[in-house]
């Protein structure tokens, strides 16, 4: 899926068109800083029925969600270097009990999840507008 948006309000419907495309346990979110990769996270939990207030973890490493339809955990690997840190933060066992894992700037640990099922969304921020593409 490609679509382009211009306005806050857009994301709400990105959102509400990316749940039922949802097959897999994990989203890998890739963009440059300020893209919406946290943004688009806020609109997404909250249509997916989450009560909690969604932020960045940029120095948490990790925030954990609550849904209906079971935890998520939302990642943000921006800082870590290597991928010795990844594991330290027991990533592995996030992934093993969680509805949905959410992961921001996974580069450092996207070869890892070769055999695994997951979905990549790009933003790209143009400045006036937002090219995403989803898989």
């Amino acid at each position: 899926m490609e679509i382009t948006i211009n306005k806050l309000e857009d994301w709400e419907k990105i959102a509400s068109e990316i749940i039922p495309m949802l097959q897999h346990p994990i989203l890998l979110l890739k963009g440059n800083l300020g893209a919406g990769k946290t943004t688009f996270t806020q609109f997404l939990l909250h249509q997916l029925g989450s009560e909690d207030e969604v932020s960045s973890p940029t120095y948490s490493i990790v925030n954990e969600y609550y849904t209906p339809k079971g935890k998520i955990y939302h990642f943000d690997l921006y800082r870590l270097k290597n991928l010795e840190e990844v594991y330290d933060i027991g990533i592995e066992e996030y992934l093993d009990n969680a509805y949905l894992c959410i992961i921001e700037w996974p580069e450092v640990y996207e070869d890892e999840l070769y055999g695994l099922e997951y979905h990549t969304m790009s933003i790209n921020n143009t400045g006036e507008s937002r090219e995403i593409l989803f898989d």
